[in-house]
This record gives structure tokens, sequence and C-alpha cells, in this order.
């Protein structure tokens, strides 16, 4: 069950960034962002399609290599604080735009699934 999880988390980064990498603009557009510099197109391409590609390497690697504890520990080192800070910005500046809303309910799905894997203490 635990490597079903790790390795939907490393496909969901893969298309994440892949959507990012050939489609900056329009993905940047549906998550808010108005327009990029030069600069934010370079930020852009590295955090949003270079970290996710990152994180869909770690997901799939400790799907893999058997490491379910160490891959739970990654899911949820990043679905508590992006949940958390999803949570207070989506409080802050309601109304948002349905594919932030989107992308917060797979959070908090992801960040439920790995909380349940991780309390029964037995991934694998």
């Amino acid at each position: 069950m635990a490597a079903a999880y790790l390795y939907l988390n490393a496909v969901i980064y893969l298309l994440l960034a892949c959507w990012c990498v050939l489609a900056p603009a329009r993905t940047a557009a549906a998550v808010g962002y108005a327009s990029l510099t030069r600069s934010g197109q370079v930020e852009y391409l590295s955090i949003y399609g270079g970290l996710q590609f990152g994180l869909a390497f770690l997901f799939a690697w400790f799907a893999w290599s058997q490491q379910m504890r160490t891959g739970l520990v990654l899911a949820l080192a990043l679905y508590v604080p992006i949940v958390l800070f999803r949570g207070i910005g989506l409080l802050r500046w309601w109304p948002v735009e349905p594919t932030t809303l989107a992308l917060a309910a797979v959070e908090w799905l992801m960040l439920a699934a790995a909380l349940w894997l991780w309390c029964q203490g037995r991934p694998g």
C-alpha cells in the first residue's frame, strides 16, 4: 500500500513538473501569476519544474528501493507545511482560482493518506 502511495506521488510530481516545464505561461496563469519576468521564468522553471522532477525521483526511488518509512517521512515533511501554509493563504486571500483549490484538495488527500499509512505502522 505504501509503495503504491509513493509511486502515485512520483507520478503526480512528474506530471506537474512536465506541465510547468512545457507550458509555463499557462500553468503560472492557472495558479494566479499574472506574468513572469525573465527572472521569474527562471525561478518558475527551477522550482516548479526542477524541484518537482526531483520530488518525483525521490518518491519513485523510495518506493522502488522499499524504503517506505523514509518515503512517508518525505511526504509528511512536504505535505504538513504545504497544507498549513496553503490553508493560511486560502483564509487570507479567498476567493482563489479553481486550480489552486484543486491543488489544495490533492494536497489534503495526500497528507491524509500519508498520515493513515504512517499510523498503520507497517508501510509496505
